[in-house]
Order: structure tokens, then sequence, then C-alpha cells
């Protein structure tokens, strides 16, 4: 089971748990601030919103199509 480091604090996830699913799980799901200024979230959980990117080990990602792998490093908007 893969252990990644979520905004500093260690979370074990079952294998091919996606980030964005990560997040829920280790968090309230938040991944990054608008230009306004308001948190946002995963929304279509395939991509194409672009609402789940995450900063991991890193480089900008999308949370929803990462899997989680030992090590990770993922910061968000937290």
């Amino acid at each position: 089971m893969p252990e990644l480091l979520l905004d500093g604090r260690a979370l074990t996830v079952a294998e091919g748990t996606s980030v964005a699913a990560a997040l829920a799980l280790g968090s309230d799901g938040c991944t990054r601030r608008s230009v306004s200024g308001q948190r946002r979230a995963p929304l279509c959980g395939m991509g194409i919103c672009q609402e789940c990117r995450v900063t991991i080990d890193g480089r900008r990602r999308l949370a929803c199509q990462t899997l989680c792998r030992d090590g990770m490093q993922v910061q968000t908007c937290s």
C-alpha cells in the first residue's frame, strides 16, 4: 500500500488509488484556489475540468489522472 505525503502529512492508501481520491480521504478535498481566492476541488473526475490541479513531486499534475505511489509528495491549496 502506497504511503504519500499530503501537505506534509503521511497518508497510506490502497494500491490503485488516484491522488484525487486520496485528497478526499486525507483532507477536505481542496486542490487549489481560484484567481479570486475561492477554494476549488475536483469536479469531473476525468481531467477535463482541470479543477484537480495539484503539485506532485514539484510538478503541476491532474490529481484525478495520477495514481498514488510510495513516497509521492502532494501539495494542495491547504
